[in-house]
């Protein structure tokens, strides 16, 4: 098959969350599998044109009520040399720090016209180099302009055996305007209606993306039904549910040679399933680098995340009302933590880490330190409001981490609940995210650590001996591929 993925971000040229990875990722396995795939992706100012190519002369757009033009750069993705990715080289929307905005500007007021230059400019790209794909696969609202222009623009204009797939990586950002910020899409006004975006008087990418979208995935299977619920669909629910039998979920895999205890180059020790004893080192390590006691003995939690609130950091930060003060004050538990996000947040997790001698953070992101947190701690806590797919209990499996999550979303689809009676299990899950149950859930995993170590040992066994590479995933992806060119072309 023959697939453009349309993305605002990819790995390693920019990165805001898992998104950018899974792009990268599935891109790369279908590459390995025989497939012709090429990115699009627009190129922000950090990624430096003397170490791309340039497609000959200007590609002209035609977003926004005047015709713009760019160019266009390309590149091989590091470690393979057929999967080539493309730049929409425009200052005036991509000059600039930050992918969807900044921490003074969260969202650019002009992203419904920066996202428009870049699906408009998907297009014009294939009639450029001459390239007309299978699939255009468009991931998350920022792309959901990709399969309204192949739905109601473009599929008779060269893209006739062309079909669309949505992939929804979060819910929760949908894309939503102003009505005065629909010009900007360089599509006509019937459309505003037609095409499923008008909402509340202004307009929803994301609504549109999956009123027109062939086939519309998410990346896990709990997530697919999660996002047709009233809880966690949005307010687009009902939407959702009557486009259900075009949805499929799929779990996203994980980088098994970025994140491989045996082969981790950003860990101190490396060990196996068969040897351990290099977790044991890379725990008294983290505790050296975190400023915890160095003991064995104690039970290490670790926290890798955003600190905004789909992640749960009310429940356990929240003064007087998060649970963390008093696990900390009642259990015999340390806590690695390593994130950043919302300022209250940052601020009285500092606060806490100066009364509290068993808890350690660092606000802000360090690559290496969350290899080594992931490595050097016995278990992870991910308290999640919601997680369309995870990574990070993925990871805590590999390295023999257990993780202690919600259940929900990927976190459900990933992480076995621990048997008491048995020592069967991969990790602790619990349901409703309140403190108290966060609190009891800490509290059962520390029981089990002190009380059945027969039961860890053999949970750790379990989890690292799991497989999430990519290769099942994307032969689910290509399936949804052959049904999207069955519905939108009448291909089989």
């Amino acid at each position: 098959m023959k697939i453009l993925m349309v993305s605002a971000e990819v790995v390693p040229f920019a990165k805001t969350g898992g998104l950018a990875d899974m792009v990268s990722a599935l891109a790369i396995q279908l590459t390995k599998m025989g497939h012709d795939v090429k990115i699009v992706m627009p190129r922000y100012y950090k990624i430096d044109r003397k170490k791309l190519q340039q497609l000959p002369g200007p590609m002209a757009i035609a977003a926004g009520q005047i015709e713009t033009w760019s160019a266009v750069y390309y590149t091989n993705m590091p470690g393979c040399d057929n999967l080539p990715v493309y730049f929409i080289d425009h200052e005036g929307c991509f000059g600039r720090d930050g992918v969807y905005g900044t921490k003074s500007e969260t969202d650019f007021h002009d992203n419904p016209y920066r996202f428009a230059v870049l699906c408009h400019g998907a297009f014009q790209l294939c009639r450029k180099i001459g390239w007309f794909p299978d699939i255009i696969h468009a991931h998350d609202w920022s792309t959901c302009l990709a399969p309204i222009l192949l739905k109601h623009v473009c599929r008779y204009c060269g893209f006739e055996k062309t079909a669309s797939v949505l992939t929804i990586h979060n819910q929760g950002y949908q894309g939503q305007y102003g009505k005065d910020t629909f010009p900007a899409l360089g599509i006509d006004w019937g459309l505003y209606y037609g095409a499923g975006l008008e909402h509340q008087g202004g307009i929803n990418l994301l609504q549109g993306g999956v009123s027109s979208a062939d086939m519309i995935t998410t990346v896990s299977p709990t997530y697919a039904h999660e996002i047709q619920t009233m809880e966690g669909g949005f307010g687009m629910d009902g939407l959702l549910r009557v486009r259900s039998d075009v949805i499929k979920g799929i779990l996203n895999g994980a980088d098994v040679e970025q994140w491989n205890p045996a082969i981790d180059k950003r860990i101190p020790f490396n060990y196996s399933a068969k040897d351990m004893s290099g977790k044991a080192k890379c725990k008294e390590e983290l505790q050296k680098r975190m400023g915890l006691e160095v003991n064995p003995n104690i039970p290490l939690v670790g926290i890798v995340t955003r600190l905004v609130d789909q992640k749960g950091i009310a429940e356990v930060f929240a003064p007087t009302y998060g649970s963390i003060y008093q696990i900390c004050t009642d259990m015999k538990v340390q806590f690695a933590v390593l994130g950043s996000g919302e300022r209250w947040c940052e601020n009285e997790i500092n606060t806490l880490q100066s009364k509290l001698g068993n808890l350690r953070a660092y606000i802000g992101y360090d690559e290496n330190l969350s290899h080594l947190i992931e490595a050097g701690s016995d278990f992870f806590l991910m308290p999640s409001r919601y997680e369309p797919c995870g990574l990070n209990q993925i990871y805590s499996m590999l390295y023999g981490t257990l993780p202690i999550v919600r259940r929900t979303g990927g976190l459900a689809d990933t992480v076995d609940n621990y048997n008491q009676e048995t020592g069967e299990g991969t990790g602790f899950l619990f349901d409703q995210l309140t403190p108290r149950a966060v609190y009891d859930t800490v509290g059962w995993a520390v029981w089990a650590y002190y009380n059945r170590p027969e039961h860890i040992k053999k949970m750790q066994i379990e989890g690292m001996g799991r497989t999430f590479g990519w290769d099942k995933a994307a032969e689910g992806y290509l399936d949804v591929y052959r049904e999207a060119l069955f519905r939108g072309c009448g291909i089989r």
